[in-house]
């Protein structure tokens, strides 16, 4: 989980509004109690494709927005060192720059190529769908460092393979996100961060084998998405749009029966103004009562276990892929990386900038990641970088840091300049902060929860 975005946070042919905005008499009549629990469980399923919706409007959709890349089926890279001066998203970290796309697989799959990669050069290729699920990918610790070719298919694509393709990825959506972490390890490796990113190519599979392009597929008339509202009642116009894009797996079907009772239909319209007084309220009260089951849930998240992962892996757990979304959309699995952190100490009070505190790991215990691992230090409640005269954010494994004589590490976390300054991450003046460990590349101990952050303790307030 890159903890990298906010946390408050299709039909194809024939318009979303374009449909029919009736209701059937049974929803009409249907028992509150029945409406309040089905809106609840629909607004958890909706919570994070609607959040990757939002990011989708603004990196494809909007091109006046900031984030903007360009529109589908294109990379836009990102490769600059973030500051304290950069407030755009939250917990950002200089671990791995950037990598984006979005893919429309309508037409005809995508190819993406990757060059072969030298043993300490780490990058990853995430490749997530319109449910939030990490469904594949292409890397260092998944496909390897040699180069590849691999085909990139939407839910409906028979077509024969061509030569040279590595693997074909099937994604259950026609819309793929392509989020891409290349491994920096320093301010001067940039150049060579950003000559391998150059190298990550998309072409479209006609491209790739040299034919005549297919019948384009038909323009999509984006449902607009307002952030003030689309929380509330308008989520089922929304994900309507998203679902028709979204072709019904097995395991859903009675869940998506369920849900068509209280008009949740891909490509049907669904206009809110409509709906009788009692139905429009049993229907808030389910979307208020989903709101303080995720709020509780998020509140008790401590580790990123089982948020993050293929369908399979979440196992209809629907409840965790929404407490995803808001505490990070886009985490990785934890195959891939796997993240925790704190924000109190082994007193139990919250960090506290002006304290001295340190963190110890013990001989052997060590955050145990094939690749790296990184400590980074966010003010609260924004969650951003803290300057700091050193301009030092963060602390990590291919850093030169002095270990323990008995061969430990202690990092010290103050304000105040220490006399060895090599283990050193500085804290604010005041305020309270928060501590992200990141592993990437886990090792197996992590994933069978036999390895812990230790606690920060406390040396002097």
């Amino acid at each position: 989980m890159n903890l990298i975005f906010s946390r408050r946070r299709v039909l194809g042919c024939m318009g979303v509004l374009g449909g029919s905005l009736m209701f059937p008499r049974w929803l009409l009549a249907a028992d509150s109690d029945d409406l309040r629990q089905i809106a609840k469980e629909a607004w958890i399923y909706a919570y994070p494709m609607l959040m990757h919706y939002q990011t989708m409007e603004k990196q494809a959709l909007n091109a006046s927005a900031p984030e903007y890349v360009g529109g589908f089926n294109r990379f836009r890279h990102y490769s600059e060192l973030y500051t304290p001066n950069n407030r755009e998203i939250v917990t950002p970290n200089n671990d791995t720059p950037y990598s984006w796309a979005w893919l429309d697989l309508r037409s005809e799959p995508q190819v993406l190529s990757v060059p072969a990669v030298p043993d300490d050069r780490y990058y990853v290729l995430q490749l997530v769908d319109q449910y939030t699920h990490n469904f594949a990918y292409v890397g260092v610790l998944s496909t390897g460092r040699e180069a590849g070719n691999y085909l990139i298919a939407g839910p409906g694509w028979q077509g024969q393979i061509p030569d040279g393709v590595t693997a074909v990825l099937r994604s259950e959506t026609e819309i793929v996100m392509v989020l891409g972490r290349t491994g920096l390890k320093n301010a001067g490796d940039l150049p060579a961060v950003r000559a391998l990113q150059q190298q990550y190519e998309l072409r479209s599979l006609h491209e790739y084998i040299g034919s005549a392009p297919p019948v384009a597929a038909p323009a999509i008339d984006w449902h607009p998405w307002d952030s003030k509202t689309g929380l509330g009642l308008e989520f089922i116009p929304v994900l309507n749009q998203i679902l028709s894009l979204c072709p019904t797996q097995p395991s859903e079907q009675a869940l998506r029966a369920r849900f068509a009772r209280i008009g949740i239909v891909p490509g049907q319209g669904f206009d809110p103004a409509t709906l009788p007084p009692a139905t429009r309220k049993a229907l808030l009260a389910g979307i208020q009562d989903a709101q303080a089951q995720l709020q509780t849930a998020v509140s008790q998240v401590r580790t990123t276990l089982g948020l993050f992962g293929t369908r399979q892996a979440m196992d209809g757990n629907y409840l965790n892929r929404a407490v995803a979304a808001n505490v990070g959309i886009y985490g990785n699995s934890v195959e891939e990386a796997f993240y925790t952190g704190t924000r109190v100490d082994n007193q139990g009070q919250p960090l506290q900038g002006g304290r001295s505190y340190r963190l110890r790991f013990a001989p052997g215990q060590l955050p145990p990641a094939s690749e790296f691992w990184s400590l980074t230090l966010y003010d609260l409640p924004d969650r951003q970088l803290v300057a700091n005269p050193i301009n030092r954010y963060c602390l990590s494994s291919r850093d030169h840091m002095q270990m323990d004589a008995d061969g430990g590490l202690t990092l010290i976390l103050q304000n105040a300049t220490p006399p060895e300054q090599s283990n050193w991450l500085p804290t604010p003046a005041s305020g309270a902060f928060t501590l992200v460990l990141r592993l990437y590349g886990p090792g197996q101990q992590v994933v069978n929860q036999r390895w812990q952050m230790p606690v920060v303790e406390v040396v002097s307030a």
